[in-house]
């Protein structure tokens, strides 16, 4: 198995574009699939300079419904003419996020995509195939982000905190090794990896995804106690672990201080074989 990182805050050299997303290109005996797609389109960009051939992708998975995973959806969908594209069924209301100012801004993803006869909605469970499996339903706050309290939801008329139902984890089974993709991890990464092992009976070989652990309005990361907490949790499951994107650059360097080379980062033009 391989993994690119098509997207990302950061890059390995100026070669490659960067924003605020996250795009994973990953290459099993069967599929040729993408984890997210970036804000923009930025991630063909990446994508021809690593010789990733995105018209040959045959599967996209969407993490959740925010721009920065699934705003480079309909480029996608202009450049590949194949591909089936899954988002939990309530990726496509309407999110928005709370500044510094006190302003609200919509972070969701482009509503009309959702009438696309390639997008399939999915509900709290998945199993694609022998290799992917889908899991949203994520329960149990244990070392929660208190940077979701700037995120939101619309439910009718009002804003009300997020409440995550929206967010899906894709788990990759080849030769008998177990891949964790979680997109932005809003549920609590502990979480998520906790419901993991509930559904497949194991921690999972290695694990992906942002964290969550920085506020990108108000440049704040969390305390430094919780991300102790995290790292002491993801420790004794054993895994791998890759991250970025929201993570924060000071909450990463946190963790890799605790987690030595159980953790790296994870930026644009990196390649991982698994």
């Amino acid at each position: 198995m391989v993994i690119k990182t098509l997207v990302e805050n950061e890059a390995i050299s100026d070669q490659y574009g960067t924003e605020h997303g996250l795009s994973l290109y990953i290459e099993t005996k069967k599929h040729k699939l993408l984890f997210d797609t970036g804000a923009s389109g930025l991630f063909l960009d990446n994508a021809r300079k690593m010789q990733v051939d995105i018209a040959g992708v045959d599967l996209v998975v969407i993490s959740h419904g925010h721009y920065d995973h699934g705003g480079g959806l309909k480029a996608f969908l202009q450049e590949n003419s194949q591909a089936k594209v899954y988002l939990h069924r309530k990726a496509f209301e309407k999110h928005y996020t709370k500044r510094s100012n006190g302003k609200t801004h919509d972070i969701g993803i482009n509503e009309e995509l959702k009438h696309d006869s390639r997008v399939i909605l999915v509900d709290d469970y998945l199993r694609i195939d022998e290799e992917l499996e889908l899991f949203a339903a994520v329960k149990g706050r244990e070392l929660y982000s208190t940077a979701n309290r700037a995120l939101f939801m619309q439910v009718g008329d009002d804003l009300v905190e997020d409440s995550w139902e929206h967010e899906q984890n894709l788990i990759i089974t080849e030769n008998g090794r177990l891949l964790l993709l979680a997109g932005c991890a809003h549920n609590g990464i502990v979480n998520i990896v906790k419901r993991m092992i509930e559904i497949k009976g194991r921690p999972a070989d290695c694990v992906m995804g942002g964290f969550h652990l920085f506020n990108p309005a108000s440049k704040e990361s969390e305390a430094p106690d919780l991300i102790e907490g995290i790292a002491a949790i993801l420790m004794e499951t054993g895994s791998q672990y890759y991250t970025g994107h929201c993570t924060g650059r000071a909450p990463y360097e946190q963790l890799k201080e605790l987690m030595q080379d159980k953790l790296q980062y994870l930026a644009t033009g990196s390649v991982v074989k698994i």
